[in-house]
């Protein structure tokens, strides 16, 4: 069974290729992380529903990051899960 911090990393890579809906169904499982909610809010970001993806940066307390281009975004989340 993979770990989160598994699956949070492999939302981030599936995300960055574009596979967005892959990448959503993972953290999912993971609504109660706040990294994971952090990730939700980017997903929800790139898919251009920007209510939605405030809910997730506020769930995820990083609301100072709404503004961050999403790419740049998934990067820095995944330098964080790593470590």
């Amino acid at each position: 069974m993979s770990t989160p911090n598994n699956d949070l990393l492999q939302a981030v890579e599936l995300a960055l290729a574009g596979k967005w809906d892959a990448a959503h169904e993972l953290v999912q499982q993971h609504e109660d992380d706040a990294t994971a909610a952090w990730i939700h809010a980017v997903l929800h970001k790139i898919e251009g529903d920007l209510g939605n993806s405030r809910y997730w940066y506020r769930h995820a307390d990083r609301m100072d990051h709404v503004a961050d281009e999403p790419r740049a975004e998934l990067a820095a989340i995944r330098a964080e899960v790593r470590y």
